[in-house]
């Protein structure tokens, strides 16, 4: 669609319907911009960072959130033991539009199958903040039906998928933003800057902590024992392409990034994080190591997560640099040269002498991509139609890196990577696992819209 007038284009094509959804003249009321120049936001996962993600959306005067879609109504077992769902969602979100206005605010539909939000012609973008293991789907469907998208991190399971949607959204023409919000972390960008500059001479290694262990965020760890799914969630649908398994409380919701059918541990929750700002700052965005050496993990003892609690092992690029990702490391990305070093975290930065910090980025030299609000930078790109801070490529590319972690550390094999062509070397079993099996009947899906 043309950047001047998204909104117009589809009044023009006679699909403007979105009436239905809101009443025309709540809309108007809704912000100062025209109902007609909005974006109509379907917000896919109502869980923690579904809802986090709509709240920042909703203090966006140029997006108007009108569907919410989750397979669960309403129950505990998000984090911290919340209660969480597309009906508490919803609920949220009429209330602060009817807080907003001054009047009773009642336009947000809800939703159980994310097809049926695909499918409407009044949605602009989507939100896809669900389990790893439903990540490509959504997204291959969404941009085929030209939909913009803001896909939560780690971005894909497998190394296939994250593949097929790269190229999914190249083809469609569609923008999606990764959450890999660091991007838009001050701190991070100016370490990377710095680096990037040579402040700190020749790189030489990047060390990533990153957390260990498996926290019980949803308070559900001890109920591992299969027993009757709860009234009003759809726990075959939750399974979707991953393989069948019985319903128990610590499988689901918040806790399934300890299990891997649908997550890859610690190591890809925090995979989209430190090891994206690595990428960053090595000037690696568009390519990868070529080779994954002395791996070794550990895992916790419970009967259904079997995601590494501890974890170590090294990324070596062609040009030298070893990229070190560990659950002992300090916290953070380091990088370090031959003439210093930069580390930075959420909250703050250094560097071994202060002079580095003191250093003035000349007019002439590398200037990053500035963004200081990863959802304002979204919209801006789904209007401007430039590229966001954290593009699907560059964000299929830095979760690889966590993605051949894992399958170095299950095979306890070094493995030489091939970043070109995305294969693994001389090693059959490895290239096996750069994608996994999906159940019917959505691995017709996948294979459907995949590109």
């Amino acid at each position: 669609m043309e950047k001047s007038n998204r909104r117009n284009f589809i009044k023009q094509s006679g699909l403007a319907t979105a009436a239905v959804l809101a009443a025309p003249m709540i809309l108007e009321s809704c912000s100062k911009k025209a109902p007609s120049d909005r974006i109509n936001l379907a917000v896919i996962g109502a869980g923690n960072q579904g809802t986090n993600d709509t709240r920042a959306f909703l203090q966006d005067e140029r997006v108007q959130v009108t569907a919410i879609c989750d397979v669960n109504r309403e129950s505990a077992g998000y984090w911290d033991g919340i209660v969480a769902g597309r009906e508490v969602l919803r609920k949220e979100v009429e209330t602060f539009y009817s807080e907003k206005t001054g009047k009773k605010f009642s336009g947000v539909k809800e939703f159980t199958d994310f097809r049926e939000v695909l499918e409407r012609k009044d949605i602009d973008a989507v939100l896809v903040a669900i389990p790893d293991h439903w990540h490509s789907i959504p997204v291959l469907m969404a941009a085929h039906e030209k939909k913009d998208i803001y896909c939560q991190k780690p971005l894909s399971l497998t190394i296939g998928e994250g593949r097929a949607m790269s190229n999914a959204v190249k083809k469609h023409n569609v923008i999606l933003q990764t959450g890999s919000q660091q991007r838009s972390n001050h701190h991070f960008r100016r370490i990377c800057e710095l680096v990037r500059n040579g402040r700190i001479g020749a790189l030489q290694t990047v060390r990533c902590g990153l957390p260990a262990g498996t926290p019980d965020y949803g308070r559900t760890g001890l109920n591992f024992y299969p027993q009757a799914v709860p009234k009003d969630f759809d726990f075959e649908m939750w399974l979707g392409p991953a393989p069948i398994a019985a319903y128990s409380p610590c499988r689901t919701f918040v806790n399934f990034r300890w299990i891997q059918d649908y997550s890859g541990g610690q190591l890809t929750d925090w995979g989209g994080h430190h090891p994206d700002i690595a990428q960053w700052g090595m000037d690696t965005e568009y390519t990868g190591p070529v080779k994954i050496q002395k791996a070794k993990s550990s895992c916790a003892l419970h009967p259904v997560w079997n995601t590494a609690s501890q974890y170590y092992f090294e990324a070596l690029y062609e040009n030298g640099v070893n990229l070190i990702v560990s659950s002992n490391e300090k916290f953070g990305v380091t990088f370090e040269g031959t003439e210093g070093s930069v580390w930075s975290d959420r909250g703050e930065h250094g560097a071994s002498d202060p002079a580095i910090l003191e250093s003035v980025i000349g007019k002439d030299e590398i200037h990053l991509y500035k963004s200081d609000d990863h959802y304002r930078n979204f919209i801006d790109c789904v209007y401007s139609r430039d590229e966001p801070i954290a593009p699907v490529e560059v964000a299929h590319r830095s979760i690889t890196i966590a993605h051949l972690g894992n399958i170095a550390m299950i095979l306890k094999q070094d493995l030489e990577w091939d970043p070109e062509n995305e294969k693994f070397v001389n090693n059959e079993n490895a290239n096996r696992m750069l994608q996994r099996p999906m159940r019917a009947p959505w691995d017709k899906v996948f294979e459907k819209y995949k590109v």
